[in-house]
């Protein structure tokens, strides 16, 4: 009885989320019903309680601070800088240009925390650039594609602040265990540049004009500020001076006072800055208060044990949990984004990952890793819709052209997986 109501109660709930109403307000309806059918408790006091402890959470407030702290760097001349400092360093490299679009996604995701915000403020600057160069516009956009994903992996990630809050993991822990999978991604990325390009150099245009070694350095000065920034941030948690919240805070005011210092800070763009961060915090608190309210009721229901139960008695391998969970991530990433399908599902899935023996930290970065595979899948791949907005190409276009990179996100799935050291040798040696 208990498993058909919770699959009757998964049925509405997608029902509900396809007739258009809000995430977070689809989830509490769902809550709600589940606790009228299963509890004597009163709805309304559960709910109250359950909202304020999913959002009151000192952990959580890094969040909305790391969020403005993108907000104020998206309206400075960061990014034009950036590729001014890189672009003279990838003049020989077989791909040249393209590989701007890696590091620039790198180093923007080291202090945006966004997929989305990485893919826009990147792409308005490389893709303008790429096309009057005359590079590949299919390569140019699906590196762009793949590459903007590191904005969910390399830390400060938003993302890994609501698993971290879901799972009661170290958010510290987590930052710092992402570094290693997204460098090897940002790295998987340039050797598919570096091959295409050698099999395919007549599409290529000529170098430019090759700059001396002083004036390459002389060039580089541009990325002083971010990499400061960078440092300021990861190494305060990386060395224990500070929490995530509390670096977060530093990244906030590092932010600030970049742009005071390019004088592109005014009114106008602080209370924009500050107004965009709110927006998107909101949102996010309304989906992970609905989320919380549901897990709640979907413990009543029982859901959460009668899963574990159906995957125990299958006996599967780690390895083929491991595939099982990325097949059903990347069909969910095909109706929901990423926050909403880590909120939705962490909850239940909790008691199954500790029971085949994963390790909490090494399940989050695989979460995050196949969300970030998640963005490029359509027909719900954020960062699909980011670049269909930027460069006017039609869906099927942009899928075909982030094809290559999807293939070498799976695979760094699977290497993470056969070398978990790659994800957890950091946090060990904190």
């Amino acid at each position: 009885m208990d498993a058909v109501l919770a699959f009757g109660l998964v049925i509405l709930l997608f029902a509900i989320l396809g007739s258009g109403v809000w995430i977070g307000l689809s989830l509490l309806a769902v809550g709600m019903i589940a606790m009228e059918f299963v509890s004597s408790r009163p709805v309304g006091d559960a709910m109250a309680l359950t909202i304020w402890g999913a959002t009151s959470s000192w952990t959580l407030t890094a969040l909305p601070l790391f969020l403005w702290m993108g907000e104020i760097l998206f309206r400075t001349r960061l990014t034009q800088n950036m590729f001014k400092g890189l672009a003279p360093w990838f003049n020989h490299l077989p791909g040249r240009l393209l590989h701007v679009n890696v590091i620039g996604c790198t180093i923007f995701a080291a202090i945006s925390g966004s997929s989305a915000a990485t893919c826009a403020t990147i792409g308005r600057i490389s893709l303008p650039e790429l096309r009057q160069r005359g590079y590949p516009e299919l390569l140019a956009v699906g590196t762009l594609a793949g590459a903007a994903t590191l904005g969910l992996l390399i830390p400060p990630s938003i993302i890994m602040i609501v698993y971290g809050v879901a799972a009661d993991v170290s958010i510290a822990k987590l930052f710092v265990a992402g570094i290693g999978p997204g460098l090897l991604l940002a790295g998987l990325f340039m050797g598919y540049i570096v091959v295409w390009s050698l099999f395919n150099k007549d599409k290529l245009p000529a170098a430019d004009t090759d700059l001396k070694l002083g004036q390459k350095l002389y060039a580089a000065r541009h990325l002083i500020p971010v990499v400061t920034l960078i440092a300021l941030v990861l190494g305060s948690i990386y060395s224990g001076v500070a929490t995530a919240t509390e670096a977060a805070a530093l990244g906030v005011l590092g932010a600030l006072t970049l742009s005071g210092m390019e004088r592109s800070l005014n009114w106008k763009s602080f209370s924009q800055g500050l107004a965009a961060a709110c927006r998107v915090y909101c949102m996010i608190g309304l989906i992970l208060a609905g989320a919380a309210f549901l897990t709640l009721a979907m413990g009543f229901v029982g859901l959460p044990r009668h899963l574990a139960e159906f995957i125990g008695a299958m006996e599967l391998s780690p390895l083929v949990l491991v595939l099982c969970l990325m097949l059903f991530f990347l069909v969910l990433g095909c109706f929901l984004d990423g926050i909403s399908m880590v909120v939705l599902t962490i909850g239940v899935l909790l008691p199954t990952v500790q029971a085949a023996g994963l390790d909490l930290i090494w399940f989050g970065v695989f979460v995050v890793l196949v969300v970030e595979v998640a963005q490029i899948t359509p027909p719900v791949g954020l960062n699909l819709f980011v670049l269909q907005g930027l460069t006017g190409h039609q869906m099927i276009y942009l899928a075909r052209a982030a094809l290559p990179m999807f293939l070498l996100m799976l695979g760094a799935v699977l290497l993470i997986f056969f070398f978990p050291e790659l994800v957890l040798w950091l946090p060990q040696n904190m």
